[in-house]
């Protein structure tokens, strides 16, 4: 399935928002806990919508509680990868390589094999984001751990996409899979923050609910927009798209905290555009 412009303009605004709220957990002092506020803010939105949507259809329910299991081993392996290199070193492999994933999983789930320009542009793409993580001479030397562990996080990233692309177009309403997919996956981290943080919960929302759930907001949007887009492009093309919020985050991390772009940064950058380029393009 072709991409029209105007979800290309969409998915790009979404990769904006997602380097934004990613940015956002960067910069905090406690990521577990700005994330678990990021998500439940998305479960608050989604809350109120519930009564405007009705449940979903019988079918969907195995889409939504699988995405939401696989989202939070996302989240886990996400903190995880954070703990064992800084967000530049890891987190282009983990969403770079998903890239790949979601093309075999497009191919072998959704029956939706890419043209071989399609191809070489999500290998492109890929190779684009993968390799920002070499922008600097600290990163060239990643140690089995910090290579294994977001490769891994690539893997949860292409499955709960997979299955949010599967359970969408095959819900009778894409607004009642988001509504129910965001009110659902910010419940797990909010149970264990209760449970396992909840002495410093109080003195964490003081000082940072504004961010957190302004974080929160962005992320319901930025990945709404990525839903929306799933039903109406092949899910390899639109995650390729997507992924640029990687790229979006650097120069976020180059004009706001001062972190070095570097020429191999921008060669990064082109290989990302060509790719694009080449993706939309399909022949």
């Amino acid at each position: 399935m072709a991409i029209q412009h105007y979800f290309v303009f969409l998915i790009l605004v979404s990769a904006v928002i997602h380097a934004v709220w990613n940015a956002l957990v960067k910069v905090s002092g406690s990521r577990f806990l700005t994330l678990t506020l990021i998500q439940t803010t998305g479960t608050c939105c989604a809350f109120i919508l519930l009564f405007f949507v009705g449940l979903p259809d019988p079918d969907i329910w195995p889409y939504l509680l699988i995405s939401v299991v696989v989202h939070n081993f996302y989240y886990i392996f996400l903190l995880f990868c954070y703990r064992l290199g800084d967000l530049s070193e890891v987190y282009p492999i983990a969403r770079g390589s998903s890239l790949l994933f979601i093309a075999i999983g497009g191919t072998l789930l959704a029956g939706e094999a890419p043209s071989a320009f399609s191809a070489l542009g999500i290998g492109l793409a890929s190779l684009g984001i993968i390799s920002l993580t070499f922008g600097g001479q600290k990163s060239l030397n990643l140690g089995l751990k910090k290579i294994f562990a977001p490769l891994l996080t690539g893997v949860f990233i292409s499955s709960y996409t997979v299955i949010d692309g599967l359970g969408i177009r095959a819900s009778s309403s894409s607004f009642n899979y988001i509504v129910w997919l965001n009110f659902l996956e910010g419940l797990p981290l909010l149970f264990w923050a209760l449970i396992m943080r909840k002495n410093d919960l109080g003195s964490f929302l003081r000082k940072n609910w504004l961010s957190g759930s302004t974080g929160g907001v962005l992320a319901v949007i930025a990945y709404a927009l990525v839903l929306f887009s799933l039903n109406e492009g092949a899910m390899a093309s639109v995650s390729a798209l997507r992924e640029t919020s990687v790229l979006f985050a650097a120069i976020i991390g180059t004009v706001f905290l001062k972190e070095k772009f570097g020429i191999r940064r921008i060669f990064s950058a082109i290989l990302i555009v060509i790719g694009i380029l080449l993706i939309q393009l399909n022949l």
